[in-house]
């Protein structure tokens, strides 16, 4: 497999854990909020690694990076979350070079995602990426590769219909509000939390069922009362959460707490209620299905509901397939000339030098030497020479062979800086 050195650091990993694997508790301890991905990145730094990014969504916990081992990764992630070394090891996977790069390209054209074709995960890979690119920790491999894969995202998008219809964990937990929640449009619904699959699901229901009786709370109002302006519900303060508890039929779960908000304590119900966790970590404690009535979904158990669209979007697979491999056989091509590119310019500079001195002997040994003349014969018979061994080095075998008897046979001296 070859390897992509383009760092200091020998080998490049893609290493974390999904929903594939993980359940939601799992996924919870191992998620990332932005004080402990910035964390992560400054002890990345000052151990050393110059290149790398990291993503933590409802669905998975990533690291794109290089190392010279993948322990190192690990212990990173291990060192700024909750989870240990031996659970991540029960549920993790490990790719390396071009394995590594295969994964990026899936998980951020939605291949990989846990509802197929949601590309609300490229916009997450984006930020990810400024926050590394930002704190230094982006080379020109990582930076490159990005965005090839958000290149090939935008036009899977754009070419094929693997994201058409309405598929989405906030879709689905309308759906299941409609199917199990008889008299829908007289019943109060409570949203706890306005983070991205907060806003949409209350878009959702709104939108699709022209109610009224829709409560918002957030930890912060303006967020709340900005998003109730939008769709015209009701507001109320964070003081007032066991109080809405009580007053609701369902409730939408969807906040960034790192621990449980919502238990059997707080809830003190006496009528039935249906409780939607779209959390990760979860925010709502399994002890309130302690309760008679109280029926608790977590957004795994939503995320596996298929119907047709679901079906349709696996048809496209094929061709959002071939876009990722056109786009990534140009990625492709371009690590190979820069893997070679340090050796062409050193020998280049050697050619040069033994031009300069060629010249310098026939200028002091002709009376009528054509200085000029001389100078682009010689120019044009180098760079002839250095195309022979660019086309060689591209259409090999082994490169990385090449390379060496190049810099043996010219005795070249030559550091390869890939910043």
């Amino acid at each position: 497999m070859e390897n992509f050195n383009m760092s200091k650091h020998a080998t490049f990993y893609a290493l974390g854990l999904s929903y594939k694997k993980a359940d939601a508790a799992i996924r919870g301890k191992f998620s990332l909020d932005a004080q402990a991905k910035a964390t992560l990145l400054i002890q990345a730094e000052a151990e050393g690694i110059d290149s790398l990014i990291v993503t933590s969504t409802c669905n998975r916990t990533e690291i794109y990076g290089f190392a010279q081992h993948p322990y190192q990764l690990i212990k990173l992630l291990c060192a700024n979350s909750q989870g240990s070394v031996e659970e991540f090891q029960e549920v993790a996977y490990i790719y390396k070079n071009q394995e590594a790069i295969n994964h990026m390209f899936r998980v951020g054209t939605g291949l990989d995602s846990q509802i197929l074709g949601d590309f609300e995960i490229i916009s997450q890979l984006k930020t990810a990426f400024n926050e590394s690119k930002s704190n230094g920790m982006v080379n020109s491999f990582l930076e490159r590769l990005v965005n090839s894969v958000i290149q090939a995202s935008k036009k899977i998008k754009t070419q094929t219909e693997i994201s058409s219809g309405a598929t989405s964990v906030s879709f689905a937990s309308v759906q299941y509000i409609f199917k199990n929640v008889e008299d829908i449009s007289n019943k109060n619904i409570l949203l706890f939390g306005t983070g991205k699959i907060g806003r949409n699901t209350c878009e959702n229901l709104v939108k699709h069922t022209k109610h009224e009786q829709i409560t918002l709370i957030n930890r912060t109002k303006d967020k709340a009362e900005k998003l109730a302006q939008k769709l015209n519900v009701i507001v109320k303060d964070y003081a007032d959460l066991q109080l809405e508890l009580q007053k609701a039929d369902v409730v939408v779960v969807a906040t960034g707490a790192q621990n449980p908000t919502v238990d059997k304590a707080i809830l003190n119900l006496k009528k039935p209620m249906l409780i939607l966790d779209l959390s990760i970590p979860k925010n709502v404690n399994e002890n309130v299905k302690d309760i008679e009535g109280v029926t608790l979904i977590h957004m795994d158990h939503l995320s596996q509901m298929t119907d047709e669209t679901l079906e349709n979007r696996k048809l496209h697979i094929p061709q959002a397939e071939a876009i990722i491999e056109e786009i990534k056989e140009e990625f492709i091509a371009w690590t190979k000339n820069r893997k070679f590119a340090p050796t062409i310019h050193a020998l280049k500079e050697k050619l040069n030098s033994i031009k300069d001195g060629e010249l310098n002997f026939q200028r002091k040994k002709l009376a009528n030497f054509d200085e000029e003349q001389a100078e682009l014969i010689s120019n044009r018979i180098i760079q002839k020479i250095t195309n022979h061994f660019v086309n060689h080095l591209k259409d090999g075998d082994s490169m990385e062979e090449g390379i060496e008897w190049i810099e043996k046979v010219f005795q070249l001296e030559q550091e390869k800086i890939f910043n």
